[in-house]
């Protein structure tokens, strides 16, 4: 096996275990975050209303975003939107409020008990125009210009192969279509440490770009039009989840400084790009 694909297993079984025990934060499992927050708080921190909280099917909302896309996507009424990394719902169930009776959500998820929770929720709520199909990022089980508007919130960061994701979505979209993502990126390397740590990873942090090549990957992918809608410093304790992780990141000898400098350096990050 290699190490991506030891990787991929690990994100899969890291988010498998979210959606049995529930979780809220990037890579956050039952009691995270000093168990201080809820998933509705988290999500109101990343930009979510409380009515849009309240619209969706209970259980569909773990709290596991960096920001809201479709807060920023502008869907209109008919289109077909792509989700990666659907998790439970939240998103997909929110966008089919947008595009209606006549428009299509598709989601994606690479993890079967997070499908099973997706499409439970779907019944539930009688969500008829969304469907939610297992694949991985990196090879969408979606046809060649069949999308009008791609959303993803906080999941390529966990990719093995960021360019390919991007790749991919250029190949879904329809000309014109429109990629609407918030994710996590870096304004300056982590400590080595930190990026051979597998725990920091599956939490949204050592698998992150730098900011300025999480951009170059959507251009070299096609995109045009390239706009950041907003960034901000992501919050320590949505990532500091768990005492491994609190072990890991206090076990790296760093100064007050370094340790601030680390802390701002974790960005939130909203994008938008168009293929022509």
């Amino acid at each position: 096996m290699t190490d991506r694909e030891i990787t991929r297993r690990q994100v899969r079984e890291r988010y498998g275990r979210v959606a049995r025990e529930g979780g809220f934060g990037c890579g956050c499992g039952p009691g995270c975050c000093d168990g201080t927050q809820n998933p509705q708080e988290v999500s109101a921190s990343m930009g979510y209303s409380e009515e849009e909280q309240q619209a969706v099917p209970e259980g569909a909302n773990l709290g596991l975003g960096c920001g809201n896309p479709v807060a920023i996507a502008s869907l209109k009424e008919g289109e077909t939107v792509l989700d990666l990394g659907s998790g439970a719902g939240f998103d997909c169930f929110l966008a089919s409020q947008k595009v209606g009776a006549s428009g299509h959500v598709i989601g994606i998820d690479m993890t079967h008990d997070m499908l099973e929770k997706a499409r439970r929720n779907a019944e539930e709520g009688g969500y008829a125009n969304v469907e939610f199909r297992l694949g991985e990022i990196e090879h969408l089980p979606v046809a060649d210009a069949s999308v009008d508007v791609v959303i993803s919130n906080c999941v390529i960061n966990l990719s093995v192969d960021k360019p390919q994701v991007f790749a991919e979505i250029f190949r879904v979209l329809r000309p014109g279509g429109r990629l609407l993502v918030s994710d996590i990126v870096l304004t300056a390397p982590l400590p080595d440490a930190f990026k051979k740590s597998s725990l920091l990873y599956t939490s949204c942090v050592s698998g992150a770009l730098l900011k300025e090549e999480y951009l170059k990957c959507i251009r070299d992918a096609g995109f045009s039009s390239i706009t950041i809608h907003g960034e901000s410093v992501f919050p320590l304790n949505h990532i500091i989840s768990e005492p491994e992780l609190i072990s890991t990141i206090g076990a790296v000898p760093l100064d007050e400084d370094e340790r601030k400098r680390l802390s701002e350096s974790i960005i939130s990050i909203k994008i938008g790009a168009e293929k022509k």
